[in-house]
């Protein structure tokens, strides 16, 4: 798995069932009344859905991100979150990173998410990967009535990120 460079070094490992305890209070304090579940934890991993932590030297959870893949017609980005005093080091970008290698591993075609109409810096790593809005989600996030917007990246080769833009804090 690769290793971010910054403070100390980032590891992307497989999400297990041991860590959902761990990125449940992250859910809690990103997500407030619109966190996951420990149950939705449980199905997405119970359904071979491929999830990633990312962790600090020590272990501890940064960050966390998963993926669903119907190739070769699509893939979703289900989430991607980081804990607030590991946001703008380049946790999200890595995980993102992670998860568009795994869409295109399993050949889907394109890759779509759902990220919160108000949250900017989303939304910014998104279009620097070449995610494009397609539609909005009225009052999609429950119970704020927050609309999402659905963005879409085509996967072609070669496909590069700009340099600059980070931070997600927002279900996909």
């Amino acid at each position: 798995m690769p290793e971010a460079s910054g403070e100390g070094s980032v590891r992307l490992a497989r999400f297990r069932w041991w860590h959902i305890d761990e990125v449940l209070p992250i859910e809690a304090d990103l997500f407030g009344a619109e966190r996951w579940s420990p149950a939705m934890f449980w199905n997405e991993l119970a359904n071979g859905h491929h999830y990633l932590v990312a962790q600090d030297p020590a272990g501890a959870v940064l960050g966390y991100a998963g993926l669903t893949a119907q190739p070769p017609d699509e893939s979703w980005v289900q989430n991607i979150a980081v804990r607030r005093d590991a946001q703008r080091r380049g946790v999200g970008r890595m995980l993102l990173e992670a998860l568009l290698a795994e869409a295109a591993r399993q050949g889907a075609g394109s890759t779509l998410l759902e990220v919160a109409a108000d949250n900017a810096a989303a939304q910014r790593l998104y279009a620097a990967y070449g995610f494009e809005p397609i539609g909005v989600r009225r009052g999609y996030y429950q119970p704020s009535n927050t609309d999402a917007l659905v963005m879409r990246r085509d996967s072609t080769p070669d496909r590069s990120a700009a340099s600059t833009g980070e931070g997600t804090d927002e279900h996909g």
